[in-house]
């Protein structure tokens, strides 16, 4: 009897080094009992679409997009309307020989917040940021019901992000005002991710009425040490990770991902790498 090739699945970016989903994804696909593995791959912008091509032709199972090649995919895939509205794709599927773009951070952040007993439906939220995971928040949050207000170092970007989903934009400088009437509260940005960077406004004006989120998962940062000492909610950027992996996973397989151990090795690998 001839034995089942084994699927292959990848994530494509530059620089790739850094990345948990191998681990995670390969985990994932072991407790579901199949014949796949993840890898990365070192991948630019001018090589992005001979690789998704050559995944296509190899017979890959299904790939992920990180920096910087979300928003090249666009001209190279066939998007989803959330993937076109949010102008940026990070799950690739093949199936019926379609090369099919999705976007599963949106969905990544709003599950990371419900599992953590935050509902975003009818509340205020405090969007800070408006890059890619800034605007696939925005557009998924806005959808499910928020009242989105965005803020970021160029105002102009935050407006015109803001006005495409309902909601307000404003510069940095308006944080002092913005964050104590906030209900959910989000770090969209890289800041955090370095020990020593400077936080994004005064920890003070949060209080223990607010959640506090940010998608930055390789340490806590300064703006969840200043909520939990607020006495508010503090979600960190793990379960974006892991829930934004879970539903391409899903998208791939049809099957109901184990996030309880994605998160699991998510963790380890982190705990490993301190």
């Amino acid at each position: 009897m001839q034995r089942a090739l084994t699927k292959i699945y990848g994530i494509l970016g530059s620089p790739i080094e850094h990345s948990l989903s191998p681990a995670m994804q390969s985990a994932a696909f072991r407790a579901l009992g199949l014949n796949a593995c993840y890898h990365a791959f070192c991948v630019t912008p001018e090589q992005l679409k001979e690789a998704i091509l050559g995944a296509k032709v190899m017979g890959f199972g299904g790939l992920n997009l990180t920096i910087p090649l979300k928003e090249k995919a666009l001209e190279i895939v066939e998007p989803d309307a959330l993937a076109r509205a949010i102008g940026a794709v990070n799950t690739v599927s093949f199936r019926d020989g379609v090369m099919a773009g999705h976007n599963t951070d949106g969905e990544g952040a709003l599950l990371a917040l419900k599992a953590a007993g935050v509902e975003v439906k009818g509340r205020n939220v405090l969007l800070v940021g408006a890059g890619g995971a800034a605007k696939a928040i925005a557009y998924t949050f806005a959808r499910e019901g928020a009242r989105i207000c965005i803020a970021n170092r160029n105002a102009r970007r935050a407006e015109g992000l803001a006005a495409r989903v309902g909601g307000k934009g404003h510069g940095l400088e308006e944080l002092k005002a913005l964050v104590p009437s906030a209900e959910v509260v989000i770090n969209a940005t890289s800041v955090g991710m370095k020990e020593g960077d400077p936080r994004l406004f005064d920890g003070g004006l949060l209080h223990g009425d607010q959640a506090a989120f940010d998608i930055v998962y390789n340490r806590e940062t300064e703006l969840l040490k200043d909520a939990r000492a607020a006495g508010g909610v503090a979600i960190d950027g793990v379960m974006m990770l892991v829930y934004q992996g879970a539903k391409a996973l899903e998208i791939w397989t049809g099957k109901r991902a184990p996030v309880e151990v994605m998160e699991r090795v998510v963790r380890e690998e982190l705990e490993a790498r301190r």
